[in-house]
């Protein structure tokens, strides 16, 4: 079977229509439960897992995710390419309301990263991040956008932050000062993981507001926020199943290949327990 495409649906992305031969997995993790059941089926021939990331009736805060839990459940199934749906606030003009931004960089103001990787317990990684985000994947995004008719923009520095409260003034423009494009609240523990577990991830940034530091807007809310998840959400579907028919077969990304140079235990001292639980991930050794 070819490899899989995972789906993750953020703020507004509740589900994926259009699967054929449907089925629900409920996958128990050695690292917890994921958000949700995972909805699988084939869409054009290839095979898609959906994972909403805040849960059924949208019940989970961003520090709540279990980011773990959710990889761990999608590498399982065989995903290797990830798709991630993700309502963020811009912080600059040119990117308003029902655009998109696909980020290339992260910048991390969490305060979780313990929970953020893998490894551990005997067995130490340290992948490459530099570049956190698959290229190939964000140009395929880019295309299907385009052809969609989106406003997309395709590069940009995604601030991650705790949340929930939105942002200050005061931070908002801090943020802006050195350049950085949107802002959210989940998305760069995911592209960690991707990259420990060997997938290839993009995520489309649909826009939803302009966060706070526009002194002429309203302070950003959640009323505010809910009046474009609706447009966004139908954007970003027409978008992600215009893009599978672009992703390839094979998973022979660079991404798909990241821990040979990340892994710094030898195979013989990993303890066993441990590579139990790490199974999907470390499949390939």
């Amino acid at each position: 079977m070819n490899p899989a495409i995972g789906i993750i649906g953020g703020s507004g992305v509740s589900g994926f229509e259009g699967l054929e031969n449907v089925e629900e997995r409920n996958v128990t993790t050695p690292f917890g439960d994921p958000s949700d059941s995972l909805i699988g089926g084939q869409y054009q021939g290839r095979q898609v897992w959906f994972l909403s990331r805040h849960g059924k009736g949208h019940s989970i805060l961003p520090t709540e995710v279990n980011h773990r839990a959710n990889f761990w459940a999608l590498r399982s199934l065989g995903v290797r390419w990830a798709i991630c749906a993700t309502a963020v606030g811009s912080l600059k003009e040119e990117y308003p309301p029902r655009s998109i931004v696909i980020p290339d960089q992260y910048f991390d103001r969490t305060s979780q990263r313990a929970n953020n990787t893998f490894f551990g317990e005997g067995i130490v990684a340290h992948v490459s991040f530099a570049d956190p985000t698959s290229s190939g994947l964000r140009e395929i995004l880019q295309r299907a956008g385009e052809e969609e008719g989106a406003q997309i923009q395709n590069g940009g520095t995604y601030v991650c932050m705790d949340g929930p409260a939105f942002s200050t003034r005061a931070e908002s423009h801090y943020y802006r000062h050195f350049g950085y494009d949107i802002i959210g609240m989940t998305n760069l523990p995911e592209a960690k993981l991707a990259r420990e577990a060997e997938m290839a991830i993009a995520s489309l940034g649909m826009v939803t507001d302009y966060d706070c530091w526009r002194e002429e807007d309203e302070a950003v809310d959640a009323s505010s926020v809910a009046e474009h998840l609706a447009a966004n959400a139908e954007m970003s579907g027409r978008i992600i199943k215009r893009a599978i028919s672009m992703i390839p077969s094979e998973a022979n990304w660079p991404e798909h290949s990241s821990l040979d140079a990340a892994l710094f235990t030898p195979k013989d001292h990993w303890p066993e327990k441990t590579a139990r639980r790490l199974a999907p991930i470390l499949e390939r050794f």
